[in-house]
């Protein structure tokens, strides 16, 4: 606890981000602010870090990412909650084994020169450098994370709840082991799931070929846009009830170049109304002639490799690559009349996420996770009470439609780095062995000739687990237990399908919760063009750099307030420059404060005693920023908060209080000068507590600058609104103030008056009531007006030679003394008169609209009728001016 004098604790002129951040993030380490408890008086409030790959550093969409997970965890912290916010990384297995695989390229090495286990050990070592510079990122932008518990998703707890995942849906069913079609990469050599395939838009061809009937009685025509293909069709398949084609049902076609007999069959899936109404079929190349070689039993031929080298089954065209054969297929079968015509089509073609390589439907044994029993618990809890809630709620909607078309999920892919499936084959009886545990005997036999399956799980298979599985599931630990189901998870929409669905199956399935309360939902970050940010186009920002340049406060607060909920931002160096001179202001602020509490102390601190306008109207506006922050952050509106208190920072704060502060400050009256220093330590401290999450560095420099209680401003408490300072008349009459200043200012301006000279100012109040209150508040006219008569009378007749100025409860008129001409006056009045009659023009229509009086609130629609009145008021006065000077 600090009660100490601040008579030695002044500011240094500028604020140094690197220092402080230094300092401070070393400070909270230190003291394990970030270290979460199991306190059983407070209630848990739990972030899962969404934890980045380690095939690189941190880029700016993890920034944004990571910020406003750390805003709300420091906001919770502050409200009393125990905090977790934890920390982790993922293996990322085909990016990280790629990456290792290039830096190995480069030095003239394969992996398989290597071997599987030295490989392994490059690809550790690999980890070890990155999660040290994301370690380091974290540390740069200041995130509250709980180092004691941060995991990764191959640490030893981890791999274990991993195979409990698999074991346990294998003995339930729901995970198989067969042959399918599947998505091939052939430039990494594995499988992908549906959702790593990105499909593009392509300008390729509709190839139209004519097929011989075997009776020689004619042929039959087909359409494809992978020729290359045909090598291995094993059927023709028309409509059953298509009347041009029954008669040939069960004949067969000569296979061109291939020589092979095959029949002309009937299924419903076949659309009569396409190309001619007869589809060649290739059950080892089509997932949809997957199904039907099934259904009529058609034999499944590979006609290319792993590596999409064309194979033995392709005769003449072995040893080809894939798009090789394409073209001398088209060539062949064009010259043999055959193909008959190709024409454009424009097509969407599947891409590898990873390689970016076109992405080969391919016949391959794999394992699958059986996704519709996990898909209808998942319907089925989105459409309970307690379902999770998404933020914006329109993204429930894809979330929903995803899973409403559910596939089976292929989770084996070909690599070397990651969790190895544990599946074991015996090579006498054949038997398949799946075991929590390694298996060096087959139980069916004893025969220790079995081996492990050689291929590994999909990334996302054991991210999904990472609400769970990183409080120690599945052992019942106390942090599970205590800090399980977690409170919000910030993600990307780019990745709803990935990871945020997968992650609710497995939460329902394996801890009977949902996983998370709601879901925070962000846009990427584009350049200032709009563009999205990649390698190709050189537009990616570096957010270490931002902070290098401007302090990791000042991109924090641009990344916020640049968000609104499941939108896109663009990124502004400006915004960044924008925000460190908020910093800025913020920094001059509380120097001045600092530099006029000289000896004052913590304990002196009184709100009791006789308060000016101008403190009790800051406190109101204190109140009303508390109450609109902490609501807003409650509603994940992130940005708006961050506008609000930048607005009442600089505006209310800045540019108004401490201007009218000086002058007690500045007088002989020792009690007033107190109070004010009370209304100013107060404002402050509260300010710089809601300012604390957004920029956590800045505010605790300051903090531990002024008198306080406690360690550090991240363990203070959460500003509270105090109804009992809350002064609506005085807001009220500072309004009043504020007008007539601005009005004063905005005059001096337009006739280029400098404040510097003095004039001749006459107020008209309204009514009695502003009459009392321009009264009270005479010494901040004379002091930001600077009058060299100030006259307040509401009997004031208006001079026939004046400017004029009108605010809501009075009229201004400044004698022209020569200062201006009468034309430049009826013009500037003849200005504002149009903009008044358009907003009365406005509200007229407004109030006039049925519609609107009938759907809108009693007290929106009241609202409307008084900003009518006062701009009706206005105008009337600007009306009579315009008169005098024109008469």
């Amino acid at each position: 606890m600090s009660t100490e004098s601040v008579s030695n604790q002044q500011l240094p002129k500028n604020f140094d981000p690197k220092t402080a951040e230094k300092k401070w993030y070393a400070y909270w380490i230190e003291k394990q602010f970030f270290q979460a408890e199991r306190d059983p008086h407070k209630q848990p409030y739990t972030i899962v870090i969404p934890p980045p790959n380690v095939t690189g550093k941190l880029h700016l969409g993890h920034a944004l990412d990571t910020t406003l997970q750390d805003i709300i965890t420091r906001t919770k912290r502050m409200q009393g909650y125990s905090t977790l916010f934890l920390p982790g990384m993922d293996h990322a297995g085909i990016a990280t084994q790629a990456r290792v695989e290039a830096q190995l390229r480069q030095e003239g090495v394969s992996r398989h020169d290597l071997g599987r286990e030295k490989f392994l050990e490059k690809v550790w070592e690999w980890k070890a450098i990155y999660a040290t510079a994301i370690r380091e990122q974290w540390e740069k932008l200041g995130l509250a994370l709980d180092y004691s518990r941060e995991r990764f998703t191959m640490d030893e707890g981890f791999s274990r709840a991993v195979r409990e995942v698999f074991v346990r849906l294998y003995e339930k069913g729901l995970i198989y082991r067969g042959k399918r079609i599947i998505n091939w990469d052939p430039v990494a050599r594995t499988a992908l799931s549906d959702i790593e395939v990105i499909h593009k838009e392509v300008k390729g061809a509709l190839h139209h070929m004519r097929y011989p009937l075997a009776d020689g009685s004619g042929y039959i025509e087909v359409a494809t846009t992978r020729p290359e293909t045909m090598l291995g069709d094993t059927a023709v398949a028309v409509h059953p009830a298509d009347e041009r084609y029954r008669h040939l049902i069960g004949k067969t076609v000569i296979l061109p170049i291939v020589g092979r007999e095959i029949p002309i069959i009937a299924d419903e899936y076949v659309d009569p109304e396409f190309g001619s109404g007869a589809v060649k079929i290739t059950p080892a190349h089509d997932p949809n002639d997957f199904e039907i070689g099934l259904r009529h039993n058609l034999p499944q031929i590979l006609v290319m490799d792993e590596t999409g080298t064309m194979n033995e089954n392709a005769g003449p065209y072995q040893g080809l690559d894939r798009f090789a054969c394409r073209k001398q297929i088209i060539r062949d079968l064009t010259e043999q009349g055959v193909m008959f015509k190709i024409e454009e089509h424009i097509h969407q073609v599947g891409h590898s996420e990873r390689s970016d390589a076109v992405v080969e439907p391919y016949l391959s044994t794999q394992w699958f996770v059986k996704m519709q029993p996990l898909a209808d618990a998942a319907l089925a809890h989105a459409a309970s009470e307690d379902s999770i809630q998404f933020v914006p709620e329109r993204f429930k909607q894809t979330y929903l439609r995803w899973i409403e078309n559910i596939r089976d999920w292929c989770i084996s892919r070909q690599l070397w780095w990651g969790h190895r499936i544990p599946a074991w084959y015996c090579d006498d009886c054949g038997s398949e062995i799946v075991s929590r545990t390694d298996v060096t005997s087959c139980p069916n036999c004893a025969s220790q000739r079995v081996r492990q399956d050689e291929d590994v799980l999909d990334t996302w298979f054991s991210s999904a687990l990472w609400p769970f599985a990183t409080l120690g599931w599945p052992d019942e630990t106390e942090d599970l237990q205590y800090f399980y189901p977690t409170n919000v998870l910030v993600t990307g929409y780019d990745i709803i399908f990935f990871w945020v669905a997968r992650m609710i199956f497995t939460g329902l399935e394996f801890t009977r919760q949902k996983p998370f309360e709601h879901v925070l939902i962000h846009g990427i970050i584009r350049d200032s063009e709009g563009r999205k940010m990649s390698k190709s186009l050189g537009n990616g920002v570096d957010p270490m750099e931002v902070i290098d340049k401007y302090g990791a406060d000042a991109l924090r607060f641009t990344l916020a307030t640049g968000n609104s909920p499941g939108n896109d931002q663009r990124f502004y160096w400006e915004k960044v420059e924008g925000s460190r001179n908020f910093a800025n202001k913020i920094w001059n602020a509380a120097r001045f404060a600092l530099m006029n509490l000289e000896g004052f102390r913590y304990e002196q601190i009184s709100l009791e005693g006789n308060l000016s306008v101008p403190d009790k109207w800051i406190l109101t506006r204190l109140n009303e920023t508390i109450a609109d922050v902490t609501r807003l952050i409650d509603a994940f509106e992130i940005g708006e908060a961050g506008r609000i208190l930048y607005n009442f920072v600089w505006d209310d704060l800045c540019d108004w209080y401490i201007e009218m502060a000086k002058l007690p400050l500045y007088g002989s009256d020792e009690q007033a000068k107190r109070t004010t220093q009370s209304v100013l330590v107060t404002v402050l401290d509260q300010t710089l507590r809601l300012l604390h999450p957004f920029m956590p560095f800045i505010t605790e420099e300051i903090w531990q600058a002024l008198p306080h209680q406690g360690a550090s401003i991240t363990i203070a408490a959460w500003p509270q609104v105090a109804e009992r300072h809350s002064y609506p008349e005085a807001k009220e009459e500072m309004s009043l103030l504020v007008d007539v200043i601005r009005s004063v200012r905005n005059v001096r301006a337009e006739v280029n008056v400098p404040l510097s000279k003095k004039i001749e100012l006459l107020i008209k109040p309204g009514d009695q009531l502003a009459l009392e209150r321009l009264q009270r508040g005479e010494e901040y006219l004379v002091r930001f007006c600077n009058p060299e008569r100030l006259t307040i009378d509401s009997g004031l007749e208006a001079p026939e030679k004046a400017m004029t100025a009108v605010v809501s409860g009075a009229e201004l008129f400044f004698p022209l003394a020569g200062l201006i001409d009468i034309e430049q006056e009826v013009k500037r009045l003849e200005k504002e008169l149009a903009v008044l009659n358009g907003e009365v023009e406005r509200l007229e229509k407004k109030l006039a609209n049925q519609g609107f009086l009938s759907k809108a609130p009693a007290a929106v629609v009241e609202a409307e009728k008084a900003k009518l009145a006062d701009y009706a008021d206005k105008r009337q006065k600007v009306l009579a001016r315009l008169a005098e000077l024109t008469a």
